[in-house]
């Protein structure tokens, strides 16, 4: 039985749907429950439902064979697992914004030392090494929106689907880092022990995709 993390919601919904059209029937996925693991005999899969950041974790260490996880997220986790397919779907920007009244249209022109937000450190502090900013990251976990709002800082780096939060909330964007798509990833051990049915889910993946 093959094991993949994933996380609650609406990417895993587009996930259980790629399956059924796979052929690996997930009925279990749509039940409601509060087990963390469940699975599908029929499909010969065991699902761990996981927070999306803990997913490359628990794929790296091999507690899962495979794990599906936004590319955003294994960016910043940096973890060494295999990327096998670009499954498609949960398409978003990530992004640097900044507070339209002050008037910036591009990255450069934000001060010296400035403060920028993120959940995303690892990410916003490679960006603005890359072009030669010194800037200071602040780590958040919940609304980045808010670093602004209330001063924390200057700027933020976020990832946005439509953009509507940022406009509801006067922010305006000043440049694009990435593009972020849901990612299925592999344990590489688990690639060389159960290669066959890893090989075989994917094939029928790319088949629907």
């Amino acid at each position: 039985m093959l094991s993949i993390a994933v996380s609650k919601g609406r990417l895993l919904d587009s996930f259980a749907e790629i399956l059924e059209k796979a052929q690996y029937p997930c009925d279990v996925l749509q039940e409601e429950t509060r087990k963390l693991v469940v699975e599908s005999s029929q499909a010969g899969l065991r699902f761990i439902l996981a927070k999306p950041a803990d997913v490359p974790t628990y794929v790296e260490y091999g507690a899962a064979d495979l794990g599906v996880v936004g590319k955003d997220t294994l960016a910043e986790a940096d973890k060494n697992v295999a990327e096998l397919l670009d499954l498609d779907y949960g398409r978003c920007t990530m992004i640097v914004a900044v507070p339209q009244s002050l008037g910036i249209t591009d990255v450069s022109e934000l001060d010296f030392n400035s403060r920028v937000a993120s959940k995303y450190p690892g990410i916003a502090t490679e960006f603005f090494n890359r072009k030669g900013i010194q800037v200071e990251v602040i780590p958040l976990h919940g609304s980045i929106e808010l670093g602004p709002l209330i001063g924390l800082s200057e700027a933020i780096v976020d990832i946005t689907e439509t953009g509507r939060t940022l406009v509801e909330n006067g922010l305006v964007v000043i440049d694009s880092i990435m593009e972020s798509t849901s990612r299925l990833v592999a344990n590489r051990v688990s690639l060389k022990v159960k290669r066959q049915e890893i090989t075989n889910l994917v094939n029928a993946i790319e088949g629907v995709l």
